[in-house]
């Protein structure tokens, strides 16, 4: 379905009337570096929303991300810089420059050829990383990215690129090494060497689950989304029950988390 251009039309009036004379003094503060905090708190509302299927909140939170990338385009384009529409018709050639067999007579025959294909074009578009030197595999990679995504791109790029285990029993070979190593290092009372075989050993439990099909940065946030419901029905019980929740014994709060996931799963199995 296409963008109707003449939301973006009116959307683009907002921002213009908050940046004209006697618009909002606070917009016209912003530039795009102040505004990319709020682009990164956004991205994540509406992540939060797409991942509990709540879809009037995924529309509102699309609509919010939609207006700070416009701003941004607006505040370029004053300066000179460059307009939506040129950003636009840049990214459309590169997605077509990038997609051969689908807007050309590349053939592959797997999704594994498709990615190998993808990195080969994406290192051809950026033949130099700034100092004459051939651009490296992972200079497009976003420094500011989380740690558990980031270490998911690492793997993933990694695959493509033919640089990884050639089995996924050779990949559990190395995370049952890499938990040994942080098992020794905790038997010593190192510190630092427990921070560092710690490390390693989520960055190979990422890969076993890339291996899967599972990204561990969403795994992970479900098993938080799981967690926090299970402990709030929890305090619910004890409220319901005039207990403090903290003040509880151990055998006590295991009883109310057994009873808090068994009340859950029956609420979900009811829907």
């Amino acid at each position: 379905m296409s963008t109707d251009p003449l939301s973006l039309a009116k959307m683009q009036e907002v921002i213009d009337a908050l940046l004209a004379p006697g618009g909002c003094p606070w917009d016209q503060k912003q530039t795009p570096l102040t505004l990319c905090d709020y682009v990164v708190e956004e991205a994540f509302e509406l992540v939060s929303a797409i991942r509990a299927g709540n879809t009037p909140e995924v529309a509102e939170e699309l609509g919010d991300v939609l207006f700070l990338l416009l701003f941004i385009a607006t505040l370029h384009s004053k300066k000179g810089d460059f307009t939506l529409a040129e950003a636009v018709e840049t990214n459309a050639a590169k997605m077509i420059r990038r997609h051969p067999h689908v807007f050309g007579d590349t053939v592959v025959q797997d999704q594994e050829e498709l990615l190998r294909n993808w990195e080969r074009i994406k290192r051809g578009e950026k033949k130099d990383g700034g100092d004459g030197a051939p651009a490296g595999a992972f200079d497009s990679l976003p420094t500011g990215l989380p740690p558990l995504l980031k270490a998911y791109r690492l793997h993933s790029k990694s695959a493509r690129l033919g640089f990884t285990w050639a089995s996924d029993q050779d990949a559990r070979a190395q995370f049952d090494a890499e938990w040994r190593e942080w098992e020794a290092a905790q038997a010593e009372g190192d510190q630092e060497r427990m921070e560092e075989e710690f490390g390693d050993t989520l960055f190979t439990l990422v890969e076993l689950g890339r291996r899967k099909g599972i990204k561990a940065n969403a795994a992970l946030d479900a098993a938080n989304v799981k967690f926090l419901a299970r402990y709030q029905r929890m305090e619910q019980l004890a409220r319901q029950r005039g207990q403090d929740l903290p003040d509880l014994p151990m055998d006590e709060k295991d009883r109310l988390w057994n009873e808090a996931k068994a009340l859950l799963k029956a609420e979900a199995a009811a829907k």
